[in-house]
């Protein structure tokens, strides 16, 4: 009798892995080297194992070690980022993507509470102006350097246009999104604070946008904002979703003309414009071939 013989495992190429999991590849890599995703090297290749891969997937959205312990990293990163300290500030994002951390996680779960936090302390008085400012500034910095990894090769799904409105001041939560938008494969075009209605309208046509993200953090902008969807409507075909820390539920969202609201966090705004690219897709595909 022939022995029997057992096939290998199939596996898969680091950049394959990392587009499975919507990742950058270096996240991966990350992943291997920090024990969180066992592979081996086929010559100058890493290969893993398709299930480990898949393995990991199913688990992303549990709470992970790194997940479990960053209530008091993101307090040791909002005292970094009050006295300024862009050095030590980076060096808790590093400690928490050497622990396995995707960019990601470091966005919604690290500087999202810490800049949280920073908002209530001001409102109750405990910072002046300047702290906040001065905190602000250094978080702006640390976004820049890790916007990079969010970088994904490949087709781009669609354009997507963000930013604040005529008289919002507010554009980290801009940067959030729009690096969360990139790391999803969006091609994303950033407008910044204090957008004009005009601005809007000349860049979402230029892009050939599908989606245009109005962003309102601070209350006292609803006039900005209806000025905004009624120009977006009148002259483009973009979808328009409002959100941000001052549109708290669906409700407000529509009464303000947004087709849908985004959601609480960075990652529902994903979830809810892949929705819409979806649904852009499954119309055209019903429409009568002429």
């Amino acid at each position: 009798m022939n022995p029997k013989h057992t096939a290998p495992p199939a596996t898969m190429s680091l950049h394959e892995a990392a587009e499975r999991l919507g990742v950058h590849y270096m996240t991966v890599y990350r992943y291997i080297r920090t024990g969180r995703l066992a592979a081996h090297q086929d010559g100058r290749q890493w290969r893993i194992r398709i299930e480990d891969v898949d393995g990991l997937k199913d688990r992303a959205s549990a709470p992970t070690e790194v997940t479990t312990r960053r209530g008091g990293t993101a307090s040791r990163l909002l005292e970094r980022l009050i006295a300024g300290d862009e050095a030590g500030s980076w060096q808790v994002v590093e400690s928490a993507l050497a622990s396995g951390a995707d960019p990601t996680e470091v966005h919604l779960d690290l500087l999202a509470p810490a800049l949280r936090e920073l908002g209530q302390r001001w409102q109750q008085g405990q910072l002046s102006i300047a702290d906040e400012h001065r905190a602000s500034a250094t978080a702006h910095r640390l976004v820049a350097r890790l916007g990079p990894r969010f970088a994904r090769p490949g087709r781009k799904r669609g354009t997507v246009l963000i930013g604040a409105v005529a008289g919002e001041l507010h554009d980290l939560p801009v940067n959030l999104v729009a690096d969360q938008l990139r790391g999803a494969g969006f091609s994303v075009i950033e407008l910044g604070a204090n957008t004009p209605a005009s601005s809007f309208v000349t860049a979402t046509t230029s892009a050939s946008a599908f989606c245009v993200l109005l962003s309102v953090t601070g209350p006292g902008h609803d006039d900005a904002v209806r000025e905004t969807v009624a120009a977006l409507r009148r002259d483009t075909n973009a979808s328009i979703l409002v959100g941000g820390a001052a549109v708290p539920n669906e409700s407000t969202a529509i009464d303000l003309g947004s087709d849908r609201w985004t959601g609480h966090n960075a990652r529902e705004v994903v979830s809810t414009v892949t929705g819409l690219l979806e649904e852009r897709a499954a119309e055209r595909r019903r429409r009568p071939v002429p």
